[in-house]
């Protein structure tokens, strides 16, 4: 149908081509489940199944550190400064692809595996106003579940 082009700022480019194709549904499962989230665990299911939460900024963190340091000595504009630019953008991309694969896993498990999904309805952007707890709210990416609703 179309195609699209895009560079990210990490210097790679990506092509998103878009089709049309047949979707089947899966076959009913008859479950039902509920899901709390939390800042320890991730998410944990009504019957008893714990997702942990991968703290993956937390493990890319001293290196994203040390790499914006690096790039806040360059001159603006100049050679080093847009190296030092494209090695931040590389962490951060890293992080957001490794906890949308994590997302993308959890979130297609529990589809397949139940009819009807309870969830509890949060307002991330008042518990974001919390300057202790905002970076662990983002590290569990409530976020990117808040948006997709």
């Amino acid at each position: 149908m179309n195609a699209t082009i895009r560079r990210a700022p990490s210097g790679k480019y990506f092509v998103s081509i878009g089709t049309e194709v047949e979707v089947s549904a899966w076959p009913k499962t008859h479950s039902a489940v509920g899901i709390d989230v939390g800042l320890k665990n991730f998410a944990i299911l009504s019957d008893g199944t714990v997702h942990t939460n991968l703290k993956f900024f937390r493990t890319l963190e001293e290196k994203l550190v040390k790499a914006q340091r690096i790039m806040s000595r360059r001159s603006v504009g100049g050679s080093n400064w847009h190296k030092a630019k494209i090695k931040v953008a590389r962490i951060h991309e890293k992080v957001a692809n490794a906890r949308k694969d994590y997302l993308d896993k959890i979130s297609t498990e529990i589809v397949k595996n139940h009819d009807v999904i309870g969830m509890e309805d949060l307002s991330v952007s008042n518990l974001l106003q919390n300057h202790h707890l905002a970076k662990a709210i983002s590290e569990v990416s409530l976020v990117t579940i808040q948006n997709n609703d």
